[in-house]
């Protein structure tokens, strides 16, 4: 990561006009969100049972915060880390249909993650989740969600400029649609991480599909836990993987900004698939995996959009400390103190 704060940088709403943005950002998003999805609003766990396998592992490298439950004997539960496998079992539980879901304010702890402009130790997102027909496990109903989706980020955006006149519509008209291994080919010889620059800076904002599965040079794009999205079907298009991430280019730190990452979720063959592929085979006897490979689990699409990425994206911001509270290494804080900008 390069430097903290840019040379040239001053925010443009201070900090008493900052909370009031976030919370039409928040307010106005999440409305769109509800509405373009047909998503009803649901509570969440903020710990789930370690060992149900209801807790997401992410990349299956990080540690979720642990604590004893002396009320249950000791019963030992975790901080989540996303709900992306919840949200499954709560639509299958609660009896949604198909074309109809849930969303979530989803509040989690990643200690493991690094602590950068767009990296905290706090996550906040919209989980979302909703019912599918079989037959609709395909990258079309992923680009279509994606094209929703996109759609709410501009109108919010637009709202923003509306009561905030000085912050200016960015975002392109449309989203283009790339897949990694499309992106391998264009940049072969470039990080994954400067693939994402190069093609948010060209378009302004992409979908990067395919995210976990192995691309022709025998890598992955980036990492992904075998059991929630499907990374490794085969597409109509002739890739792998129905899932992926929305990027778009952030001027105000000069690089390429993930705001929501999703996908179609694994059913029982491609869950088994991918299991075998990462060596976790395990699994199969949790709680929440012996659920879905008997059948009990609806076929579904859903995912996370940051909602402190969003505020930082949509108020021009070039920290994440400037629109959430958290904990940030000394040398950043002084930095920015220096420029009179405080973090939360």
């Amino acid at each position: 990561m390069q430097n903290p704060l840019p040379d040239a940088y001053q925010p443009i709403l201070d900090l008493k006009r900052t909370e009031l943005a976030i919370k039409l950002v928040k307010d106005e998003f999440e409305h769109g969100l509800s509405s373009a999805l047909r998503l009803s609003r649901v509570t969440s766990p903020l710990f789930v049972p370690r060992g149900s396998g209801i807790n997401d592992d992410l990349n299956g490298t990080e540690n979720p915060v642990r604590f004893p439950v002396a009320a249950l004997d000791g019963a030992e539960m975790e901080v989540v880390q996303s709900l992306a496998k919840w949200k499954r079992l709560a639509l299958a539980d609660y009896g949604y249909a198909p074309g109809f879901g849930i969303y979530t304010d989803m509040n989690a702890l990643r200690p493991d993650d690094e602590l950068d402009a767009v990296h905290s130790v706090y996550v906040d997102q919209w989980d979302w989740e909703f019912v599918l027909e079989p037959r609709e496990r395909s990258i079309e109903t992923l680009q279509k969600t994606v094209e929703k989706l996109y759609e709410v980020m501009k109108q919010t955006e637009f709202v923003v400029s509306e009561h905030f006149p000085s912050i200016h519509p960015i975002l392109p008209e449309e989203i283009t649609f790339v897949h990694a291994e499309e992106a391998l080919q264009r940049y072969p010889h470039l990080s994954p991480e400067d693939r994402e620059h190069e093609l948010t800076r060209e378009h302004g904002a992409v979908f990067l599909i395919g995210i976990g599965g192995a691309l022709s040079d025998g890598r992955s794009h980036g990492s992904r836990a075998p059991d929630y999205d499907d990374w490794s079907s085969r597409t109509s298009e002739g890739f792998y993987g129905l899932n992926g991430d929305i990027l778009v280019w952030n001027p105000v730190i000069g690089q390429a900004l993930e705001l929501s990452s999703m996908g179609v979720r694994v059913n029982k063959e491609s869950l088994l698939r991918q299991l075998e592929l990462c060596g976790a085979e395990d699994r199969r006897t949790l709680y929440w995996h012996r659920r879905l490979l008997s059948g009990e689990y609806p076929e579904t699409i859903g995912g996370g959009i940051g909602q402190s990425r969003l505020c930082m994206f949509f108020l021009r911001k070039a920290h994440i400390g400037e629109v959430q509270a958290g904990v940030w290494p000394q040398r950043t804080i002084e930095t920015f103190k220096a420029r009179g900008i405080p973090l939360m």
